[in-house]
């Protein structure tokens, strides 16, 4: 027997159950979380990329040399680095005083005469230190940037030892430094065998990771590409090439050590199929996936929470999946969405999608 919501309740106060009549209400399923612009610049472009040590705590930058900070998540922020002729491409902050900044570096777009392709900061963004390695001449750029956290024991005493990763960049050429003690020396990797350009990195541990390529400088014979190694860079081997020409691999997403996803950009007049690649095996392997079959999308940044649930930026607007990419539902986050940071925040989560505008997300 089914019951009116009026015969309901007159059960339930017949038989003293008014609280389990409330606890029914209470049980109904809350709205889905929303992502809420939050004040900034204006900037008449793609920003690319945005860090946060914190939940609260975190930078963005973008193509005109201008670096923003935070304290109060993202409800206001004060520029603290300002240096015209520098394409601030990717950021990674280890803690509140130490981060890194890469710079696309000259000769790809207008306006950019700095060439140093890697700054440190040790004083939370106010100054910044061009890094030094040798053989840095052959890194032109930077696009990506992978803080791994390590703990390692010095003279008794346990000590935070990131290994850090910068890669670039778009348009080549394919070159990665390296720093395995929290960025105090680097060491510079030659990819330019390997491949024509490396748009992302991301590295499980201090020896195994991976880069989102491309097989050529030049897009119309590029095919999308992802490359692995096991030794530190070493040696690479080649996980995922599609078969398209015109593409990359632009970002990916790692939520679990074995369960990742990037995104791959098609630039072909006429294609309107849009896909990502998934692993569930740390990288080894990638399938394709259908995203949308749209030509006016173009995607972008790639975020994950767990396994199931995250989202795709593109030209247009976001995409989120609750089914590990199997569906995907079109998400008002801002266009042109580069880069998607996901942080623990309580017993919830709080993302923020930098692109045109920038986005948060509380849950």
């Amino acid at each position: 027997m089914t019951l009116t919501r009026r015969q309901f309740t007159l059960f339930a106060t017949a038989f003293g159950l008014t609280a389990c009549a409330a606890s029914v209400r209470a049980e109904a399923p809350k709205p889905p979380p929303v992502w809420r612009l939050l004040p900034t610049e204006a900037y008449p472009g793609k920003q690319d990329d945005i860090s946060f040590v914190t939940p609260d705590i975190g930078w963005f930058g973008n193509g005109a040399g201008k670096l923003f900070a935070t304290r109060n998540g993202g409800e206001t922020w004060t520029k603290v680095f300002d240096q015209p002729g520098t394409f601030i491409r990717a950021l990674g902050f280890v803690d509140e005083k130490n981060g890194f900044l890469g710079n696309v570096g000259t000769g790809y777009y207008p306006g950019v005469t700095d060439e140093n392709p890697l700054y440190r900061t040790r004083d939370g963004g106010l100054t910044w230190t061009p890094v030094s390695a040798e053989g840095i001449g052959i890194v032109k750029g930077i696009c990506g940037i992978d803080i791994l956290p390590r703990t390692t024991i010095f003279q008794g005493e346990l000590r935070s030892n990131p290994v850090i990763h910068a890669a670039g960049r778009v348009g080549g050429p394919a070159t990665m430094l390296r720093s395995v003690d929290g960025g105090e020396t680097w060491k510079v990797i030659d990819l330019r065998d390997k491949a024509g350009m490396i748009l992302d990195v991301k590295f499980s541990g201090a020896d195994t990771g991976l880069v989102c390529a491309a097989t050529a400088s030049d897009v119309s014979q590029a095919n999308a590409l992802m490359l692995r190694t096991t030794d530190g860079g070493e040696t690479w081997s080649e996980v995922y090439r599609s078969a398209r020409l015109f593409e990359n691999c632009w970002k990916m997403s790692f939520p679990t050590p074995d369960v990742g996803y990037a995104t791959v950009q098609n630039y072909e007049e006429g294609k309107s199929q849009r896909i990502f690649i998934k692993t569930t095996d740390g990288g080894k392997s990638w399938t394709e996936l259908p995203l949308v079959d749209d030509a006016a999308v173009r995607q972008f940044g790639v975020g994950f929470v767990d396994v199931n649930t995250g989202w795709i930026g593109t030209t247009t607007t976001g995409y989120t999946t609750t089914d590990g990419g199997a569906t995907w539902t079109p998400t008002e986050m801002g266009r042109a969405v580069n880069k998607i940071r996901v942080l623990k925040a309580g017993t919830g989560i709080r993302a923020y999608a930098i692109g045109v505008q920038l986005h948060r997300l509380d849950a």
